[in-house]
């Protein structure tokens, strides 16, 4: 057995020297193998531990070998290359809009009445309690071709236009900045986009397991993607004026900090993945008062949420101590960076924010939606302005766009982007869930009126808050890294050219060859929690070709998908019998019907996958009166959803997630939680 190992840190180790480099050759070229050993033989054969950052400069050493150009990062590369806007996919796919995921839905209030609401099942069937079966450490390989799925369509009869009786059609709009680009969408009442643009912008990688935005490109990209969406709308001929109002959904937890009487930045924003704050994180776990953290914001210390990006920000950077100390330090995540510059700036722009955004601060009390003095002051943020917590659908709260095309025009509805998708696939209902596939990926499972308190690692968080009626709670499921590792082939290792290739290079082998890719650039979040992991490879022979590495980075995601599945399940006390899906990686077949087979329950796809943006677009609609009743939204975004089939049996898929989870343990205890502030700086 041969055993290897590679760890790089572009910031303390030079490039990494292999022993018998000629050993990666058949892996990276993607040569095929007439070797007749089997793929996986008689255990770990090259351990690669692989770090977020970008590893382009050790490609010059094995440029020579294998005939390849030194990587570059283009300025515009995204985080997941897997636009839902883009007509390009993991399988080449025209991507066309989201579509709605249940099919009862109660008139108004937007929520079933008060009964327990974990014991209802999401999707068809009857409740059946969970089994839990331990499976073999072996792992068999063969899996069924993936050319032909189990995936059934389910056509419907189209959504008719909302009546007109002689007034103009009402339009609602939706900003949605993610964490890779930023795209601007007009739907209208029938929940179809009529018009949409989308701006990639700069991700920046100061050290590594940094990730950082500039605050002004993600703004300037909001803006272009407002004129030029807007503009495609009118040469429609449709007026400004048929724009009602619009919403407001984005990436969470990423914090910006700026000058309460200048307006401008103090610092780069701080993204949500960024591990930056992982010694503090160690640190203040040890800090008395940590375990009443979680009971009253519902969320576990980690490098997650913005609280401690604020505070990294407090310790090391002076603008932010000056600001802070002089009574003038602004924070907001990206809803609120948006929401004040949109509605003014420093001139006159609210700060504000929502519940759902609030929520994953952990400064904001998870059952009084107000923020909680213990958490300010354990924190150490006392002083700095904090933005007013708002309803997410509310007509009057967020004032309306100051100038430019849409200057007047009202924005109604605020939403982080995982309530937004799950607000958008229609999961009104306790028991209903949603997972949205794009730079991470993300599990939505609605409790109900009351937050649920996970035993299982799992987050509560809000679902969404609207003006007249009680908040409703969700139990989530955060997995950090998806997209970003279609990405980090591409960027990175430069084995595919296109994100959509990943698909194609997955399907040409019939498993992984013994390959298990733990994509833990960012730690592992929900439900293990390991933030001293990091990116690991299991399982490379000489049988190991690039189209193995392709298919494992699509199972890890999967992986990851069933685990929280099975956490919620044991949460709730009922199996789920159906996922509702979107976002850009749910554009492939090929990983929905990996993830079919891998959880052993059936995927719905709706075909109009922008489900976060109708999310948004419904929250500022419903305020605005564009939709009047709940039970109006009933047929949006159920013509034409695609349903994919486990196709293989519980002993194998046993046997697989048990090999995952080997894995997932020899991943951690990478990150040197030991290290002082001066080696991170």
């Amino acid at each position: 057995m041969l055993l290897g190992a590679y760890r790089a840190n572009l910031l303390y180790t030079p490039p990494f020297a292999l022993a018998r480099p000629t050993f990666f050759l058949p892996l990276l070229q993607g040569r095929s193998h007439t070797t007749s050993h089997p793929p996986c033989s008689t255990g770990l054969s090259l351990v690669a531990c692989l770090p977020s950052r970008n590893i382009a400069t050790c490609l010059p050493f094995l440029s020579p070998l294998l005939s390849w150009p030194t990587v570059t990062r283009s300025p515009t590369s995204t985080a997941d290359g897997l636009s839902a806007v883009e007509s390009t996919l993991l399988n080449k796919r025209s991507v066309t809009p989201h579509y709605c995921h249940s099919s009862q839905l109660p008139s108004s209030p937007p929520y079933s009445s008060r009964a327990s609401p974990l014991r209802v099942i999401m999707g068809s069937g009857t409740s059946k309690p969970v089994t839990h079966t331990s499976g073999s450490s072996r792992r068999s390989f063969r899996t069924p071709s993936l050319q032909s799925t189990a995936a059934t369509t389910k056509k419907q009869s189209i959504v008719p236009p909302r009546p007109k009786n002689g007034e103009r059609e009402a339009f609602t709009a939706a900003i949605d900045q993610g964490t890779t680009s930023s795209r601007f969408l007009i739907f209208d009442g029938s929940g179809t986009p009529r018009a949409s643009h989308q701006v990639e912008f700069e991700q920046l990688y100061p050290h590594s397991g940094w990730i950082e935005h500039d605050p002004y490109e993600i703004l300037k990209s909001v803006n272009e993607c407002i004129e030029k969406a807007t503009k495609k709308f009118l040469d429609k001929g449709y007026e400004v004026g048929d724009i009602k109002a619009l919403g407001i959904t984005n990436q969470r937890e990423t914090t910006v900090v700026w000058d309460t009487k200048t307006g401008k930045p103090l610092h780069n924003a701080i993204v949500w993945p960024d591990t930056r704050t992982s010694r503090l994180v160690h640190e203040l776990r040890r800090k008395e008062g940590s375990e009443k953290l979680r009971r009253l914001c519902g969320l576990p210390l980690s490098t997650y949420p913005s609280s401690v990006k604020l505070m990294w920000m407090l310790r090391h950077v002076p603008a932010v101590q000056s600001a802070l100390k002089n009574d003038r330090l602004s924070f907001g995540t990206v809803d609120t960076w948006l929401l004040y510059n949109l509605t003014g700036g420093v001139k006159h722009g609210l700060h504000v924010t929502d519940p759902t955004n609030a929520s994953r601060t952990m400064f904001c009390n998870i059952n009084t939606l107000e923020y909680d003095d213990f958490l300010i002051d354990w924190f150490g943020v006392r002083g700095v302005k904090l933005p007013k917590i708002v309803p997410s659908s509310d007509p009057d709260a967020y004032g309306s766009i100051s100038d430019g095309v849409l200057a007047g025009t009202k924005i109604a509805g605020c939403l982080g982007d995982q309530s937004a998708a799950l607000v958008g696939q229609c999961a009104f209902t306790p028991g209903m869930a949603k997972n949205t596939y794009g730079t991470g990926c993300f599990l939505l499972y609605n409790t109900g009126y009351e937050p649920v308190m996970s035993e299982n690692g799992l987050l509560t968080t809000v679902a969404y808050a609207f003006k007249g009626f009680k908040p409703v709670y969700a139990l989530e499921g955060s997995i950090a890294v998806a997209g970003s590792a279609v990405k980090f082939l591409r960027d990175n290792l430069g084995l595919i050219k296109e994100s959509g290739e990943i698909g194609e290079l997955a399907v040409k082998v019939p498993d992984t060859g013994g390959v298990v890719f733990v994509t833990a650039f960012s730690g592992l979040f929900a439900p293990y929690w390991i933030d001293d992991a990091q990116g690991t490879i299991f399982g490379i022979t000489q049988y190991t070709t690039k189209e193995h590495i392709a298919r494992a980075t699509i199972e890890a995601t999967c992986y990851q998908t069933k685990a929280i599945l099975a956490a919620m399940e044991k949460d709730s006390g009922t199996a789920l019998h159906t996922l509702a899906v979107d976002g850009g990686m749910s554009n492939s077949d090929v990983c929905m019907q990996l993830q079919a087979d891998i959880m052993g329950i059936d995927v719905d796809r709706p075909k109009m996958r922008e489900t976060t943006a109708l999310g948004a677009a419904i929250a500022a609609g419903f305020a605005v009166k564009v939709w009047k009743e709940f039970d109006e939204l009933k047929n949006i975004n159920r013509d034409d959803r695609k349903t994919f089939s486990p196709t293989t049996d519980q002993g194998t898929r046993e046997k697989w997630f048990s090999l995952w989870g080997k894995a997932v343990e020899r991943s951690r205890g990478w990150v040197d939680n030991d290290a002082t502030d001066a080696d991170l700086e």
